[in-house]
């Protein structure tokens, strides 16, 4: 293990939970922030539901980008100011718990580790939409006309990014580092380019998102409707942030790194993903085209259009990386959760979950079971249409309700004036002091409302027949009920940090 001579445990927050370093503490500033913009990651979320949002709503939908990005600032101000007092693995599952209860804490847990396991999925689906476009080799099953030929090749392409991912997570987390931060840093780097050459050839004003443009007729709440309905499209992009201190046990100073690490990602991801979608909107050389709405089509249409030469494929190059380093980060994300929860043997076949590798310093267990479990995923919707907007809507959902698990309580803590903690002010740590309890309200009204809006049954989101239609609420409801099921039957009796994983100096549990 790497770590600084004049840190200890207690300085990383690792005290306040009883367990002992075990994971290779070598992450610096920039591959702290690098995880948090991966997962967000700026070019695979904007390019892979834009033609969602544009389809549903049209240029008008671009308002919920800084809705989505006031709402979500709320909940990473929170979640900057519990990273600044535990910056630990499995952030969301240990917050709640630390904040509400055991079983709160294991619910968030459930929920988020369930979720990033989807969203896996979900991103590694991204590859059948640049891939076929950079070369007609890429649609290994059928031509991309028969019915099911799309959601095919785009499932045997996503197995093939996330055998990559655990391969990689498997090796360790100094390779996952380097290859996430050179994958970022080309990420940006094309990021800001798409959105200057977009800006330099502007065809219309910004007097187009003023207007409904005939969008949301359809609809029962009118343009609202559509609206709502078409946010799913910027809510997708916009969370993820708390990698960042999900990796904190293996960050170089954490408590001040991963705090800025949050902000920065989410900034840069608004700053920069807000330029390319307003851009391309105002560059589009035909807004009436129906493929801008179809996912066929899109922000990767708009930039084959514009982009002259061999520019367009350049940058879809760069949109497969982005989209090969976010699939590597929730990978990572996902698997410091479910180590975070093994070794408080609160998931099944605890013990071995929760192995660290002595030669890799990384739980190899983990990234093998979730790689194999996501791909499951994969090939159970092979034959769904709708394979894209389904499960990414249900794994935001999921994710939203356990941050909620995290703000709400974190809101009641301070009602009850016993949060935020005194040294983060005194040592000189992140906070939001007497902005703290508005700027928590919001981050709580926030979420819900949003949980809410995404879950809503609509035909348009999940598709037919009744049980895709309610999908968020029938899925959801399936997982979180096997989950609570081994809790009840037989989790809460052995809950409990592993004896291989307590600190010599507090034994609390």
């Amino acid at each position: 293990m790497t770590t600084s001579a004049s840190t200890s445990s207690d300085d990383h927050g690792m005290a306040d939970f009883g367990y002992r370093e075990s994971l290779d503490r070598s992450i610096g500033k920039f591959a702290s922030f690098a995880a948090g913009v991966s997962y967000i990651s700026i070019l695979t979320g904007t390019f892979q539901l834009f033609y969602f949002g544009y389809g549903t709503a049209g240029p008008a939908y671009l308002w919920s980008w800084p809705l989505v990005f006031v709402g979500q600032m709320a909940v990473a101000l929170c979640f900057m100011e519990l990273a600044a007092k535990y910056p630990i693995a499995g952030s969301v599952y240990n917050w709640s718990k630390k904040l509400a209860s055991k079983l709160v804490g294991w619910a968030a847990g459930w929920l988020m580790l369930t979720a990033s396991i989807v969203t896996i999925s979900a991103v590694a689906l991204a590859y059948q939409l640049n891939l076929p476009r950079i070369w007609s080799g890429f649609q290994i099953i059928g031509d991309g006309t028969g019915q099911y030929d799309y959601a095919a090749n785009a499932v045997l392409l996503g197995s093939v990014l996330i055998a990559f991912t655990t391969i990689v997570n498997a090796v360790g987390v100094k390779l996952m580092a380097r290859i996430n931060s050179a994958g970022v840093f080309i990420e940006l780097i094309a990021a800001v380019l798409i959105a200057f050459l977009l800006g330099i050839n502007i065809e219309r004003g910004p007097d187009i998102f003023f207007s409904t443009n005939g969008y949301g007729t359809e609809e029962s709440m009118g343009f609202l409707g559509a609206f709502l309905i078409a946010s799913l499209a910027s809510g997708y992009v916009m969370y993820g942030f708390d990698t960042a201190a999900s990796l904190g046990e293996e960050t170089v100073d954490p408590r001040r790194t991963a705090p800025k690490a949050i902000a920065r990602a989410i900034l840069a991801s608004f700053v920069i993903g807000g330029a390319i979608l307003v851009f391309a909107v105002m560059a589009a050389p035909n807004l009436q085209d129906p493929a801008l709405g179809e996912s066929s089509g899109g922000l990767q249409y708009i930039v084959e259009q514009v982009m002259w030469g061999p520019l367009g494929t350049i940058f879809l190059i760069c949109i497969v990386i982005a989209v090969t380093v976010c699939t590597l980060a929730v990978h990572t994300a996902a698997i410091r959760l479910s180590f975070a929860m093994a070794r408080d043997n609160a998931l099944p076949f605890g013990e071995r979950l929760a192995t660290v590798n002595p030669k890799s310093q990384t739980p190899i267990v983990p990234a093998v079971v979730i790689g194999v479990v996501a791909v499951i995923i994969l090939l159970i919707n092979v034959g769904q249409p709708k394979i894209f907007t389904v499960l990414t809507s249900i794994a935001i959902i999921m994710i939203y309700l356990a941050y909620l698990m995290v703000t709400g309580p974190m809101l009641k803590k301070r009602l009850q004036g016993q949060w935020p903690p005194a040294d983060l002010k005194t040592q000189g740590y992140f906070t939001m002091g007497r902005w703290g309890l508005a700027v928590n309200t919001v981050a709580v009204v926030w979420g819900a409302g949003m949980a809410l809006n995404l879950a809503w049954p609509r035909a348009a989101v999940y598709g037919e027949p009744w049980y895709n239609t309610w999908g968020a609420f029938v899925y959801i409801g399936v997982i979180v009920g096997a989950g609570l099921l081994w809790y009840f039957v037989k989790g809460r009796h052995h809950i409990g940090c592993l004896q291989s994983h307590r600190s010599e100096q507090t034994d609390h549990r």
